[in-house]
């Protein structure tokens, strides 16, 4: 489920475990909030560059953190990111002690005993909503349930649980860079998970922030998407080249990144992935800023992870 996996693939694998398995009765009876989250493993479902590193801060405390994607290659990535980023972060983390991270291209075997599950696989609808029904037969009942999506509300795969009252938006940004949480109702998130991750994220690091409501964008990224879709209309303007615009942008906020780098970060794949969905949200939107990211996504040009994007990189 990285982003350089076969979305095919992975709708399969998860289809699978969704609609094959027999029904279970434990799922439907009324959710409890877990009583016991800093000694329960934390799910991630996906390990691509925001899998890795959230699995990574919850590694911080010195429980388990499973990561299952179907991709070899992107397991193996996570693990080598995870064991050479922790001994660092570990030491940023009020009484931070070294976790587990263990990899699976088994979603079944991931989830038992995880008190809390995070979503982190790319902006495919389908193949997200695929992932809750899955969840739906293989997660603990009290698990609390996160989709890392930056622009479907959590609402979208409400439908496909027996409790939707324990699914929310749990956006990450950049960790450990950029330790901000969104987190964002699904309209029946009920509020006891509010309070439960209010007091337990800051013990991996992280710093939680409430939508007071269904945003799409959240709080920053409804900000920032803005900004990225007027600096790519520049470009596609031929007003400016994208060098030009990031060293205004780094000379008048004082900011050490340009917005072109910051998508080179992110990844050009996945910037135009949002921007698709903002644009089905938003038919009016001008369509030269996707035209400008598909030029360099059709070219392989994906930024950082691929050596090359607005910028090359060794």
């Amino acid at each position: 489920m990285s982003a350089g996996s076969s979305n095919a693939h992975s709708e399969l694998r998860i289809g699978a475990v969704a609609n094959g398995g027999p029904s279970d009765e434990r799922h439907e009876v009324s959710f409890a909030v877990p009583q016991d989250p800093m000694t329960r493993p934390v799910a991630v479902i996906g390990a691509g560059t925001l899998g890795r590193r959230i699995a990574l801060m919850f590694a911080t405390r010195g429980g388990e953190v499973r990561i299952y994607d179907p991709s070899a290659n992107a397991r193996r990535d996570a693990t080598e990111y995870v064991g050479s980023e922790l001994p660092e972060v570990v030491q940023t983390v009020p009484s931070g002690t070294p976790g587990r991270v263990v990899t699976t291209d088994e979603l079944a075997s991931a989830l038992p005993g995880a008190w809390l599950v995070i979503e982190a696989v790319p902006e495919k609808f389908e193949l997200k909503l695929s992932v809750f029904a899955a969840l739906k037969e293989a997660a603990d009942p009290d698990a609390i349930l996160t989709t890392n999506s930056s622009s479907y509300p959590s609402s979208s795969f409400a439908s496909t649980l027996s409790a939707p009252e324990r699914l929310l938006n749990a956006h990450f940004f950049m960790p450990p860079a950029q330790r901000a949480v969104e987190l964002m109702t699904s309209g029946t998130t009920d509020s006891r998970v509010f309070e439960l991750l209010r007091a337990v994220l800051p013990e991996y690091g992280l710093h939680p922030f409430v939508a007071r409501r269904e945003s799409m964008g959240f709080i920053f990224n409804r900000v920032w998407a803005a900004m990225k879709r007027e600096v790519l209309q520049v470009v596609a303007d031929g007003v400016a080249a994208p060098e030009d615009v990031d060293a205004l942008w780094r000379m008048n906020t004082g900011l050490p990144t340009g917005i072109f780098e910051g998508m080179d970060q992110v990844g050009l794949d996945v910037v135009l992935d949002i921007e698709e969905n903002y644009a089905r949200a938003y038919p009016h939107l001008s369509e030269a800023p996707r035209q400008l990211l598909r030029t360099y996504v059709d070219a392989g040009h994906l930024g950082v992870k691929t050596g090359r994007g607005f910028y090359p990189y060794e």
